[in-house]
């Protein structure tokens, strides 16, 4: 026997105001009807020449009627039920005009592997693991100061501040006495190791050899490409050893961190694969996999977040940007599928209508 879901759309709504109208209409009693069995000898359908056990309106079927007319339920005629069509338990039988005019569309079920995965909102954030300071190694002043606002775009190399740096002077000095006055290796070694424990680069020591001048000036380049996600200094500041200037955070790989249902959080482990699509682009997909499961609700979405990592080698991406995320199962499930259309929601349950016959 085939098996068919019908998709119900208006049908849905009339049948149950149907009912709902019928079965009021019946407690008032205005109705003349029968709730026994039809009479013994039953009555014959002069249209058919079949036998009637009784008559009944297809959307109240319980009610039974022993002769024909019009409905108390709803603007339509009885329905005849014969004999040679048996009774049924449960049910819906509903005339093929009728079925017609209420637009019911069939559709059938079928099975399928699918992955089980859905779908989510994510943000873009700055990935911490690639984010550098820079920092001095000395105490000295802000003479120039490059990156002068936050969230500028900086290049790997480019220059951040240049230094001035006072104690520095008294060491090369005294280095160059000692190479003036000619004295063993082993002093000017051991003068040079003085430098270096002063964090004098030694670009700076070579170019002191090669000019005979001393340099005050150190410039602080940029570790890394991306923006000044941090700037916590100005022109003519005095600094310290270990004091960060600024932080720089790249923008060639970045954080994905995806809002997950709480009801699904169960079901989300590190591994599964992502697929990410942003509006600027949907052609565009961003692809990769869960990192690690954030620990805790937001009490404000009831949301787990998950975070992922994705390549941005073309800077199509800025941090905050919102994603649609497709996460796929770990495994693919044989599941019964059927039209959206069809399933009726009651609010803690989904049902379907199916066909017999």
């Amino acid at each position: 026997m085939a098996r068919a879901v019908l998709t119900v759309f208006a049908g849905a709504a009339l049948l149950g105001a149907g009912y709902f109208a019928g079965t009021r209409h019946a407690a008032t009693g205005t109705a003349v009807a029968s709730t026994g069995a039809a009479s013994p000898g039953g009555k014959i359908d002069p249209k058919t020449g079949r036998k009637v056990l009784y008559w009944h309106d297809p959307m109240v079927p319980n009610q039974h009627f022993d002769k024909p007319g019009k409905s108390p339920f709803m603007d339509m005629q009885l329905e005849p039920v014969y004999a040679d069509e048996g009774e049924s338990s449960s049910g819906i039988k509903i005339d093929p005009g009728l079925e017609q005019n209420l637009g019911i569309r069939y559709a059938t079920v079928r099975r399928q592997e699918t992955t089980g995965g859905f779908d989510a909102i994510g943000t873009t954030q700055f990935d911490e693991s690639h984010s550098d300071v820079v920092q001095s190694r000395v105490t000295g002043y802000i003479d120039r100061l490059y990156a002068n606002a936050p969230m500028q775009r900086i290049a790997k190399g480019a220059p951040v501040a240049s230094l001035f740096v006072p104690e520095w002077l008294a060491p090369q000095e005294e280095y160059l006495a000692l190479k003036r006055g000619g004295m063993d290796a082993t002093l000017l070694e051991a003068s040079r190791a003085r430098m270096r424990a002063l964090s004098i680069p030694d670009g700076i020591i070579a170019s002191l050899d090669r000019t005979g001048k001393a340099q005050t000036h150190v410039l602080l380049t940029s570790p890394e490409s991306g923006v000044v996600s941090e700037l916590n200094v100005r022109d003519g500041a005095m600094v310290a050893p270990g004091q960060t200037l600024a932080k720089i955070a790249g923008l060639s790989k970045l954080w994905l961190i995806v809002e997950i249902p709480e009801a699904l959080a169960l079901g989300v482990q590190p591994g599964m694969t992502v697929d990410a699509t942003f509006a600027g682009d949907p052609t565009q997909h961003f692809n990769g996999r869960i990192r690690e499961i954030l620990p805790g609700i937001s009490t404000t979405s009831r949301t787990l977040q998950a975070r992922l990592e994705i390549d941005n080698a073309g800077f199509k991406l800025t941090p905050g940007m919102l994603m649609r995320v497709r996460v796929a199962g770990q495994k693919a499930v044989s599941r019964l599928l059927v039209p959206s259309e069809a399933v009726i929601t009651t609010g803690k349950r989904s049902v379907v209508i199916v066909k017999n016959g």
